[in-house]
């Protein structure tokens, strides 16, 4: 059994504040082939799905397919708040390289 990603609370305060539960949506964090180093994640509202995954926090979810779950497992879903941008972030064990856009990954 794989271990599922976490997400942090400031990624479900995020989810709160933009109104995603509120308006029946889920953070959607995807694993498709592809980007600068292999693999990238995408990062969306969604409406949850069959077979998907449901992560759920202060009335927020986030969900995950049964495909991208395997590259996505131990990781954590957070939500970073900085200088050069807000953005939905993924700390991923399994990745073992990442490039400077954030968003790809070589396992």
């Amino acid at each position: 059994m794989q271990i599922p990603p976490k997400v942090t609370d400031r990624a479900f305060d995020r989810l709160a504040e933009i109104g995603a539960g509120a308006q029946g949506q889920a953070l959607r964090v995807a694993v498709e082939g592809g980007g600068c180093s292999g693999f990238q994640y995408d990062i969306k509202l969604d409406d949850p799905a069959d077979g998907d995954l449901v992560l759920e926090g202060k009335g927020e979810r986030v969900v995950v397919d049964d495909v991208s779950l395997p590259f996505l497992a131990g990781a954590v879903i957070d939500f970073s708040d900085e200088l050069i941008g807000a953005r939905f972030v993924i700390e991923n064990p399994n990745a073992s390289s990442s490039c400077g856009c954030g968003t790809s990954f070589s396992m």
